[in-house]
This record gives structure tokens, C-alpha cells and sequence, in this order.
């Protein structure tokens, strides 16, 4: 599926291809939390990075999370230095792999059939967590990869995948 996404003031725009676009997993550690969550979570998508076309770039900043033991993540969270909207994550472990930030898209994205809430162990006090059919909970990681829960639920898009 293809997806067009921008930032709030329209300095970078973005397409790209996700073979997994639907916005089932919210996570709630604290660097998703203070990078990009405005519901105390935030929600990544699976998309190729060979795919990312990037209008604006000279507009875009890299953020290197601290991680709890004092070391850098190898993740980039490319993020907007102009109103610091979140983008997309990228890790050159998995070069292969570009994960946008749902609340960046500007397509309609699928409805998914169930959300996993992870990371919960992370969540910040304030943040209620819906609970109830349809919700899946975790104190760290889930059972199952964006891929096998997108193949489970039969939403995976298995050109490339």
C-alpha cells in the first residue's frame, strides 16, 4: 500500500511503500511516549526503505534515543526541525526497513481488527489503556512480529514480504 505522509507545517513530505499498514500495535515505552505519542504511545507502520521519497529533506533532524543503560539506540527517529512532527524510525540493522509513524500518514490507513498495547510496563500513570475485546496487553514485547500479526489477521502485503 502505498502511503503519502507529512509533518504538521508541510516542510517534508513523504511516500513510501508499506507492506504493512495497518496501525494495530501502540507502544507505550517512555522514548516512543516523549517522541511521539500525544496518547501516551505511538504507533509505527512496516514500509520498505527503498521505497521513502522525501520532499524536504533539508528540513528533517535524526534523534538517537538514550537508552536505560546510558548507550545510544541504533535507531534514527527522523522527526521535522521546523515543528517536530515524528516521521518514521529507521535502523541500519535492518536497512531493508522504515517504520512511519502512523499519526505522520495522510492516507486513510486500514481499520485494524485488534490493537496490542506493549511496552505497558513503560506507560506513564496518566495514560488509560482500553481494555475489553479486541485489546491485547503487554508489560514489554508482544507474542508475535508487525509480520506475523499482519499474516495472522491477513493484512500482510506478501509482494516483498
Amino acid at each position: 500500500m502505498i502511503l503519502e505522509g507529512s509533518c504538521h507545517c508541510g516542510a517534508v513530505k513523504f511516500t513510501v511503500d508499506a507492506y504493512a499498514p495497518v496501525p494495530f500495535a501502540r507502544c507505550y515505552c517512555s522514548i516512543c511516549r516523549k517522541t511521539a505519542g500525544g496518547g501516551g504511545y505511538a504507533i509505527n507502520l512496516g514500509a520498505w526503505a527503498d521505497t521513502l521519497e522525501v520532499d524536504g529533506k533539508a528540513h528533517l533532524g535524526t534523534h538517537r534515543a538514550v537508552m536505560p543503560n546510558g548507550s545510544r539506540s541504533e535507531a534514527r527517529r527522523r522527526f521535522c526541525r521546523e515543528c517536530g512532527s515524528a516521521l518514521w524510525a529507521f535502523d541500519p540493522r535492518w536497512p531493508e526497513l522504515v517504520h512511519p509513524h502512523a499519526s505522520a500518514i495522510d492516507t486513510p490507513l486500514p481499520e485494524p481488527p485488534e490493537i496490542v498495547h506493549l511496552m505497558l510496563g513503560s506507560k506513564a500513570g496518566w495514560v488509560d489503556v482500553p481494555e475489553g475485546e479486541g485489546h491485547r496487553h503487554f508489560d514489554e514485547y508482544p507474542d508475535e512480529s508487525l509480520d506475523e500479526w499482519h499474516r495472522r489477521h491477513g493484512l500482510l502485503d506478501e509482494r516483498k514480504a
